[in-house]
Parts: structure tokens; C-alpha cells; sequence
């Protein structure tokens, strides 16, 4: 059964730092985008970065890019939300999301051919 597992999530003070993990089932084509959304109470999911992860092409929301890192392992069927100088305003749910090929408006993904979903992982940051 193809399954996505988040991990990684947490409270964190401002500045701080955190790294998600997004294990996938299996490589196919259905998975050959990766990508990691959020969503926080109120407000609509949005987009925060997104790799392939045959090519390790990125791309990246850009209120996030310089912040946070996308990258993939793909002998570990794993991808990574490596979170730097942590915000209040991160604080969501994180999802990561798989797709045949990413889907991207202005550099952030869209859910929009996002077919696959995890369960999300809940990452809070405080002042």
C-alpha cells in the first residue's frame, strides 16, 4: 500500500531549527515530485517547497527559499524539510505530498495534481 509517513515535527523557540522527514512506500511514478505543504488553524493550505526526486530539481515558496531546505534520499525512500530561523508564523501542520510531476505557481506547489498525502506532523514555534 503506498503510504507517506511524516516525522519530525515539534516545538521549537524562535530561531530555532527543525527537520522533517517524509518516508514514502515506494518509487513510482506516482511519487517522482515530492513535495511539503502547511497548513495553520484559519487559514488555507499553501505551498512550501518541492523536489524531484529523480533530478533533484527544487523549488521553493518564496517566503521560505534561503530558509528552508528541501532535499531527498533516495536510498532511504526519504525526503527532508530541513527548517531554519524558525517564525511564529511557521507554525502549521506540515504535509508532504507526492505527484507525478510537481505543479508549482510562482515557485511554491500547488495541491493541485497532489493525489497522495500524509498524515502531517505538527510543528509549533514559540517567542
Amino acid at each position: 500500500q503506498d503510504q507517506l509517513v511524516e516525522s519530525g515535527g515539534g516545538s521549537v523557540q524562535a530561531g530555532g531549527s527543525l527537520r522533517l522527514s517524509c518516508v514514502y512506500s515506494r518509487r513510482t511514478y506516482i511519487r517522482e515530485c515530492m513535495a511539503w505543504f502547511r497548513q495553520a488553524p484559519g487559514k488555507e493550505r499553501e505551498g512550501v517547497a518541492a523536489i524531484y526526486i529523480g533530478s533533484g530539481n527544487t523549488y521553493y515558496a518564496s517566503s521560505m527559499e534561503g530558509r528552508f531546505t528541501i532535499a531527498r534520499d533516495n536510498a532511504k525512500n526519504t525526503v527532508y524539510l530541513q527548517m531554519d530561523s524558525l517564525k511564529r508564523e511557521d507554525t502549521a501542520m506540515y504535509y508532504c505530498a507526492s505527484a507525478p510531476f510537481c505543479t508549482v505557481v510562482a515557485g511554491a506547489p500547488t495541491a493541485t495534481g497532489f493525489r497522495y498525502w500524509g498524515q502531517g506532523t505538527q510543528v509549533t514555534v514559540s517567542s
